[in-house]
């Protein structure tokens, strides 16, 4: 069969989570409680931060974009498969499956961002609260959000034009229920090299690089608290970054899940349970927790 650069006629198709027809039904009403249940959670934290001036401080501005991008993350994969499942197909377009994945990248990035200057603005509270108002001033945290967007709108842009040079066979199946970027050069018939290295690259920089950074604030913060004596203060500086650590945790543990059921097991039913506690279940708890 001859490899060809896809134009939109040959969908590739997306085997989704189950095959079989009985469990559908029940399938569609999960993902869609789940999906509403993100978008009005994350929508109420929204409302909130922007009517109350009291929540008007860095911590929720970080927060209510969060959750703008937790909608967003969500909303790149789930209607699409609640679309297959309700019409019982499992074709997606060249043109949609790029944009899934440029939007997917951006959104991931986003939220590794977010967690990581919110981890920052953690450290600057606990450890240095006098100046605490001076630094985190709404201008320096504007731009921190805006330089994050920027950096994150550029790696995604570069990750679809390198894309559009592949070639794929036509009816190329993925075995996923969204197009994710590893499972698309897996199935592609081209040499992949360049990807790949971008790919690795952009994890280096959006992933390790910023786990790396929460991990020194904890390390400064701990350390900080372990000079308290007041055990009222301990207590409200554990407040102050308690929710914040346990999102962190939700949010890496199931991305770690999610690459060793992929790098450690050959079955891509693993890999697809652990992508959905990734894409649906984190975004779905974060306005909980």
């Amino acid at each position: 069969m001859r490899a060809q650069n896809h134009t939109g006629e040959s969908p590739f198709l997306l085997l989704g989570l189950l095959d079989d027809p009985q469990l559908q039904p029940l399938l569609f009403g999960i993902f869609l409680s789940m999906y509403l249940i993100t978008v009005l959670g994350n929508l109420l934290i929204i409302l909130a931060v922007t009517s109350d001036p009291h929540l008007h401080t860095s911590m929720y501005f970080f927060l209510s974009n969060l959750s703008f991008v937790d909608i967003c993350f969500t909303s790149t994969t789930v209607p699409k498969m609640l679309v297959n499942i309700q019409t019982q197909r499992k074709d997606i377009s060249y043109p949609e499956c790029l944009t899934q994945v440029y939007f997917f990248i951006i959104f991931v990035g986003m939220d590794n961002n977010l967690l990581t200057v919110m981890a920052y603005d953690c450290f600057v509270a606990i450890c240095h609260p006098l100046n605490y108002p001076l630094i985190m001033s709404p201008h320096f945290c504007g731009l921190l959000v805006l330089i994050s967007w920027l950096l994150i709108f550029c790696i995604s842009l570069i990750h679809v034009l390198l894309m559009r040079k592949l070639t794929f066979y036509p009816g190329t199946t993925i075995p996923h229920f969204f197009c994710e970027l590893a499972q698309v050069l897996q199935v592609a018939s081209s040499d992949t090299l360049m990807n790949d290295i971008w790919m690795y690259l952009a994890i280096v920089l959006f992933s390790v690089l910023p786990a790396l950074g929460i991990f020194f604030s904890y390390h400064q913060i701990l350390s900080s608290l372990m000079k308290l004596s007041n055990m009222a203060n301990m207590h409200k500086a554990f407040s102050t970054c308690g929710s914040h650590l346990c999102v962190v945790s939700l949010f890496y543990g199931t991305g770690l899940g999610v690459y060793l059921s992929s790098a450690v097991s050959t079955s891509a039913h693993r890999s697809k349970v652990a992508s959905v506690m990734y894409t649906v279940v984190t975004p779905m708890l974060n306005p909980i927790i």
